[in-house]
């Protein structure tokens, strides 16, 4: 294959750095994703290079290193602000946890190659002599579209458990099909996954549930086997009905795929994640009713936050992430009541930190359904509305303002200042001094 992506200049920096060790006298190739993505005609996001200089060899070579992995032969090589992982030419050996292994020994350019994943990120490339080098079958492979390991499947797999997951992810990324006995090999051993950290499964689930690949990585997860042993309940999801008056795609997993697929390209990294859990409590609510045997998923939200939680706990999210996930979860049905809400209670919902994705996940939600906008229309202009009047936001009075007026503290007070927000909030009072008098008013009306 002919390379095409433009230069940038992480490529001329990383060619520089292969050229620095090339004139030292030690051989020096990109290798992995970044030669993958190149050959495509992507532009790496990084440049990862291997070399036959060991790390104190690079470590002369360069001004500036980071000993990441010295022992394991990777060094850091910063340039440009940017950094590099530089890494000697080394093979593998005794893998015994199926994640890392238990003896590195530094080779040759072709024993690194055959210790990778994938056959797609085993190719090397001389920037120097713009040459690409192919002892794994990748060139073949990345023509047609083909993710497979290099050597037996179940090696692999059993190296790093978590190749299960990449393959998955890479599959979705790329666009790629699964060779067959790659294919096979993952739902064979989809059960390894649950070895994994949380954490190195949660970063991967990060990447495969992004704008445009997320509903096929969704799509893949199901196929595979892996979804089960990653998400049990967001599997029980793919036998979940629905009512079709409301629900014409079917499932709870099909409405999810379908919301998936409309992902925004800009989209909030937490939307992805709240989408998949906005009904995930549908399958353990389900009811029917014996009359008309229409189905009901009463309380779904609620249950539903409290089993969003769970899972994202569970994954190791930051705590803010959980929290708006969650927020996001739990009040997911109340905008179907949008047009029916009294001003004051539409201004709080607008008003909610985490509205933008609230507003976001009903819009995924109506188009991966009945595809009716309306509700989400009126919410947009009602918000665009809001923001030409911000005077609105801070309340008129705060406590402080009560205990001055001579109220006491305690629950009466809270009680009156929340009056005075409502009524702010509903544009019956609209000044600071109209606010004062009348919590004096009713304050005198609070004395025996």
């Amino acid at each position: 294959m002919t390379p095409t992506a433009a230069p940038t200049p992480l490529k001329s920096l990383a060619t520089g750095i292969a050229r620095r060790l090339h004139d030292a006298g030690f051989s020096a190739f990109w290798v992995g994703g970044c030669v993958r993505d190149f050959l495509l005609g992507r532009d790496p996001g990084d440049y990862d290079i291997a070399t036959s200089a060991l790390p104190d060899q690079i470590e002369r070579v360069f001004q500036k290193t980071i000993p990441v992995g010295k022992k394991f032969g990777v060094v850091v090589v910063v340039e440009g602000g940017h950094q590099f992982q530089v890494a000697t030419f080394r093979a593998e050996a005794d893998y015994q946890d199926g994640r890392r292994p238990e003896q590195v020994t530094f080779g040759n350019a072709i024993a690194d190659a055959q210790r990778r994943d994938f056959t797609v990120n085993g190719l090397f490339y001389d920037p120097i002599e713009e040459k690409l080098l192919d002892w794994v079958g990748g060139e073949a492979d990345l023509r047609v579209k083909l993710l497979r390991t290099i050597g037996a499947p179940h090696e692999r797999f059993a190296e790093d458990h978590l190749r299960l997951l990449r393959a998955i992810r890479l599959a979705a990324q790329l666009d790629f099909s699964i060779e067959e006995n790659t294919c096979s090999a993952i739902r064979a051993l989809a059960s390894k996954i649950q070895l994994i950290s949380p954490e190195r499964i949660r970063d991967e689930l990060l990447k495969l549930f992004r704008w445009p690949h997320a509903a096929c990585g969704l799509e893949l997860l199901r196929d595979s086997g892996l979804l089960e042993h990653i998400l049990p309940e967001l599997a029980a999801t793919i036998t979940c009905d629905q009512s079709p008056d409301y629900h014409p795609e079917g499932t709870v997993f099909n409405h999810l795929v379908l919301m998936l697929k409309q992902l925004p390209p800009d989209a909030d990294p937490a939307l992805p994640w709240a989408a998949l859990l906005h009904d995930i409590a549908k399958p353990v609510t389900t009811s029917k009713d014996p009359d008309t045997a229409a189905l009901h998923f009463y309380g779904h939200e609620r249950v539903g936050a409290d089993m969003a939680q769970a899972i994202l706990e569970r994954l190791r999210f930051p705590r803010k992430e959980i929290d708006d996930i969650v927020q996001a979860v739990r009040c997911h049905m109340q905008f179907k009541d949008a047009f029916e809400m009294r001003k004051s209670t539409l201004r709080r919902l607008l008003m909610r930190p985490t509205f933008p994705l609230e507003l976001a996940l009903h819009r995924l939600d109506c188009l991966g359904s009945h595809r009716r906008l309306e509700v989400y229309d009126f919410l947009v202009k009602q918000a665009d509305e809001l923001e030409k009047h911000p005077e609105i936001r801070p309340p008129l009075i705060s406590g402080n303002d009560l205990l001055q007026l001579g109220m006491k503290p305690g629950h009466e007070l809270g009680a009156v200042l929340e009056e005075v927000r409502e009524k702010q909030l509903q544009d019956e009072l609209k000044t600071r001094d109209e606010a004062l008098a009348w919590a004096k008013s009713r304050l005198q009306s609070l004395q025996p």
